[in-house]
């Protein structure tokens, strides 16, 4: 486990020796949408990393880079939709089959009512694993709050896009960052927004019947890219375009986040983990390549 305690994240080609089903070793061009310029982070390898197309009644709906060693998503890559930031409702957790069997379906699934979920949980969380773990919730990565249809909202509630989050960081500091990004996406962003949310880990576990099953993330980060956006927007807002970033401890105290730009995250980032000096979360900075136009 402490290769990737250590280790913490992120990869440019995931092994494929281990990949079943619809995780993906090369994301398909219909995955790619969802991130700038049909690019992952780029980062270190590791084959307990994988990627999965995260699809939800027949459509993909964003992609999330999966530990199955450590039972968390290591980041969840979307698109930004406008939206009033309504939470979604009755919705039942979900978990993805085709990690663990070669025959499982393409998309997420709700958990059984059964104890089905033994023949799985070798390769991602459990709803048990949450069940007495009292000093964290979950918490997703690719938030209901940063989507608008229906189907897209419901699709955020699959436990390879959750977390361990300590309540009071996710409450009252992380999803208040989350809905002042979502308002400024909304109201200067006139393209596409991508948005790459990830996590670190430093060696805390929630372990069940003594064994570790989950990590818990000890920073949480999130990073949005808008290429076009209003040039005219107040000055306060404007320099936060066409990328910006923040990440937070994950913890009861000291637990406030810090906006920054991407390139100083990155700087963090390497400082926190062991991530190639190559690393960039998306290509080139997400500095257009040509002037804006005005």
């Amino acid at each position: 486990m402490a290769y990737w305690t250590e280790l913490g994240f992120l990869l440019i080609t995931i092994t494929a020796s281990v990949v079943r089903g619809t995780v993906e070793s090369q994301l398909s061009p219909e995955c790619r949408e969802f991130l700038y310029m049909g690019t992952p982070p780029s980062g270190l390898e590791h084959n307990s990393l994988h990627f999965i197309c995260q699809r939800y009644n027949s459509k993909p709906r964003y992609v999330t880079l999966y530990n199955t060693m450590d039972h968390i998503p290591v980041y969840s890559a979307y698109t930004f939709k406008r939206s009033e930031g309504e939470k979604c409702v009755d919705v039942p957790w979900m978990y993805e089959p085709q990690l663990s069997k070669s025959d499982g379906t393409g998309e997420m699934q709700p958990f059984p009512s059964n104890d089905m979920h033994m023949s799985f949980e070798d390769a991602q969380a459990v709803l048990e694993d949450y069940a007495n773990a009292v000093h964290y919730e979950r918490g997703t990565l690719n938030q209901d709050i940063h989507q608008n249809d229906p189907d897209d909202k419901a699709s955020t509630y699959t436990l390879t896009n959750v977390v361990p989050l300590v309540p009071k960081f996710n409450t009252r500091i992380w999803n208040i960052q989350q809905h002042v990004v979502r308002q400024r996406l909304n109201n200067y962003c006139r393209g596409t927004a991508h948005v790459v949310t990830g996590i670190t880990t430093s060696g805390k576990m929630i372990r069940r019947q003594n064994i570790n099953r989950v990590a818990v993330p000890t920073y949480v980060w999130s990073a949005y890219c808008c290429a076009d956006y209003d040039n005219n927007a107040p000055y306060n807002e404007r320099y936060k375009f066409p990328a910006f970033a923040h990440y937070g401890l994950n913890e009861e105290e000291n637990n406030h986040v810090l906006e920054i730009s991407v390139q100083k995250l990155k700087e963090f980032l390497k400082k926190s983990t062991f991530v190639d000096q190559n690393f960039q979360i998306f290509v080139g900075d997400c500095v257009p390549p040509y002037p804006k136009k005005v």
